[in-house]
């Protein structure tokens, strides 16, 4: 039984083959509309959220399968002081597979090592956000046609930003990939991404504390929200939410084929403006998003595809 807790919990080749399956689903979604029929998926959202809760209802029950589950921990029985533990000893009787999403890092790793089905992060507080991370990198090879030879610029929170950290972990494997790192000096990246991946993989990177001077040299601008949640006081987010607003004047300054990503939600560290630029792939990121769920669902059940 396979989890996947972290995207480096899958090699580059298991990767690619994912994506492949993930393409063919984008090409032909009917076609795999009753592969898992008779399965139920478990969403365990111990965390507010929209994307990626409903990216995987709506990924399994385009598969012909069934969904069940909670979308707070005050609906659950964590209310009452259950552990992860429980929950998941329990939920293995109802379910055939899992996706769990927690405020604490590690969560959904204590639960795999408790479960007798297989376990997805959907997200680990600051630490790992791997499906969104599969959904990143799928927008990026179908629209640019490659997952080499790039220069990915990151903007704004570097350091609580969970899809940040999974993004860098996972490009990091590839060749030819330069990093540009935009943030305040209080939402760099954290010491071990910058340690032990950044200068580990002797990977090309900088940091800059303005988007202006770096944009002519993007091939990626993955756009990220300083989050509220992840702050311990209402004055350090309010300093810092606003440090970073991409408009129209800051994309005249990128080259035509630069791509906009964003793990939404935006708060407005997007201006509505740039939403009709061609450039601007973040809903077609999240349209990708339901079919790389769809075959990351048929690889851990090892479902035959249709």
């Amino acid at each position: 039984m396979k989890h996947l807790l972290s995207p480096l919990d899958l090699s580059v080749n298991e990767l690619n083959d994912l994506l492949d399956l993930a393409d063919r689903i984008a090409a032909d979604p009917k076609k795999f509309s009753k592969c898992c029929e008779g399965k139920k998926l478990a969403t365990l959202f111990y965390e507010p959220s929209t994307r990626t809760r409903l990216s995987f209802e709506a990924a399994m029950l385009n598969l012909g399968g069934s969904v069940l589950g909670f979308s707070s921990a005050d609906s659950s029985s964590a209310a009452k002081g259950e552990s992860v533990s429980d929950t998941i000893r329990v939920i293995s009787c109802y379910a055939d597979i899992c996706a769990m999403r927690h405020p604490k890092e590690g969560a959904p790793m204590v639960a795999a090592s408790k479960s007798g089905i297989p376990v997805i992060n959907a997200g680990d507080g600051g630490h790992q956000h791997p499906t969104q991370t599969l959904t990143d990198l799928m927008t990026i090879r179908a629209l640019k046609g490659r997952l080499s030879n790039l220069t990915i610029g990151l903007c704004g929170d570097l350091k609580f930003g969970r899809t940040v950290h999974s993004l860098i972990e996972s490009l990091a494997r590839y060749t030819g990939i330069r990093f540009v790192l935009i943030s305040p000096p209080e939402l760099r990246v954290p010491d071990y991404i910058r340690e032990d991946v950044l200068d580990e993989k002797h990977m090309e990177y900088k940091e800059v504390e303005t988007l202006e001077e770096v944009m002519p040299e993007l091939d990626i601008l993955y756009m990220t929200r300083v989050q509220r949640e992840r702050f311990f006081n209402e004055e350090d987010y309010v300093r810092m939410k606003d440090f970073y607003i991409l408009d129209k004047a800051k994309m005249a300054l990128a080259r035509e084929d630069m791509l906009v990503l964003h793990p939404l939600p935006r708060v407005n560290e997007i201006s509505v403006e740039v939403d009709d630029d061609p450039r601007a792939a973040y809903f077609k990121q999240a349209q990708y998003g339901v079919y790389v769920r769809m075959a990351l669902i048929l690889t851990l059940l090892e479902v035959e595809t249709c």
